[in-house]
C-alpha cells in the first residue's frame, strides 16, 4: 500500500542562500572590489573572491562593503546584514544583521524586508514577533519578492500574526509560482490536495507537485509518487510512483526525514 502524501509542515524560514560572489556579480560595488567595470564575474574571479574572505585581503573587501553601506548603498547594507546573519566573512551577530537589514529595508530593498521578517519570525536579534514578521513579509511580497510571498502565505495558512486564511495563503502561493519558485509550487499543490483555499482537485495537485518535483523538491517528488501510487489526478502507475519516491529519497537519509519538517 502506498503511503499518504506529505501535506503538513513547512521548510523553516531562513536567511536565503545568497553567496557573496553572487552579490558582487550584480552590484555597482564590483568596480570597487575587483577593479573592473564589468557587470559580471567569471568563475575564476568568483573563486578568487571566495578565497579572499578567508585571507587578510578579505578584511579589505568587508571594509569596503562597510564603507559603501555607511554611505547609504542599500544593497551593500543588505549584504553586510547577510554576512553578519550567516557569520560569513564577519563574526555571526544577529543584532548587527538586523541593524543593517533595517537600514536597507528603509530604503526599499525588498530582500532586506524579507530577511528582516525572518529575523522577527525566528526571534533572532529582535524579540520574536509574528505580527512584525507578517508586516515585513507583506511589504516585501507586495514589491514582488517571491520568497516573501511564500512566507506570507505560510503565515496565513498557519494563522501566525494574522487570522488564519487559506484563501489568502493560496493566493500568495500562486503569486510566487509566477516566479517559478518550487516552494510555492509545492505549497499550492498541497492546497489543491487538501482543498484549502481552493477547490479540492487531485489533477491540479499532481500538476503543481510535478512542477516542483522537476525542480528537485523532494517533498513534491514524494507526493507525486503518492499520487501515481494511488492513481490520484494521474493514471495509477506503480513504476512511476517508485521513480518519484526514489528521487525524493535520494535527497534524504534516515527514517521519517520527509515528514519531519520543523514548523
Amino acid at each position: 500500500m502506498w503511503a499518504a502524501p506529505v501535506t503538513v509542515g513547512r521548510v523553516p524560514s531562513q536567511v536565503l542562500p545568497l553567496k557573496l560572489p553572487a552579490v558582487l556579480a550584480t552590484v555597482s560595488l564590483l568596480t570597487l572590489l575587483v577593479g573592473t567595470a564589468s557587470s559580471g564575474v567569471g568563475t575564476q574571479q568568483q573563486q578568487s573572491l571566495q578565497q579572499q574572505k578567508t585571507t587578510p585581503a578579505g578584511d579589505q573587501v568587508v571594509e569596503r562593503f562597510r564603507e559603501s553601506a555607511e554611505h547609504g548603498d542599500a544593497l551593500a547594507q543588505f549584504t553586510l546584514g547577510w554576512m553578519y546573519a550567516e557569520g560569513d566573512g564577519l563574526p555571526q551577530d544577529d543584532a548587527q544583521a538586523v541593524g543593517w537589514y533595517r537600514k536597507a529595508a528603509k530604503q526599499g530593498n525588498a530582500k532586506a524586508k524579507c530577511h528582516l521578517g525572518v529575523m522577527y519570525e525566528k526571534g533572532r536579534g529582535v524579540p520574536q514577533d509574528d505580527g512584525q514578521a507578517v508586516a515585513w513579509y507583506r511589504m516585501a511580497a507586495e514589491q514582488g519578492d517571491g520568497t516573501a510571498q511564500v512566507y506570507l502565505g505560510v503565515m496565513y495558512e498557519k494563522g501566525r500574526g494574522v487570522p488564519q486564511g487559506y484563501a489568502q495563503a493560496a493566493a500568495w502561493y500562486r503569486k510566487a509560482t509566477e516566479q517559478g519558485l518550487a516552494d510555492a509550487q509545492f505549497y499550492l499543490g498541497v492546497a489543491y490536495d487538501l482543498g484549502q483555499g481552493v477547490p479540492q482537485d487531485d489533477a491540479q495537485a499532481a500538476a503543481w507537485f510535478r512542477k516542483a518535483a522537476e525542480q528537485g523538491d523532494a517533498r513534491a517528488q514524494y507526493n507525486l509518487g503518492v499520487h501515481y501510487g494511488n492513481g490520484r489526478g494521474v493514471p495509477q502507475e506503480d513504476e512511476q510512483a517508485a521513480v518519484w519516491y526514489r528521487k525524493g529519497a535520494e535527497q534524504y537519509s534516515g527514517p521519517g526525514k520527509l515528514d519531519s519538517r520543523v514548523s
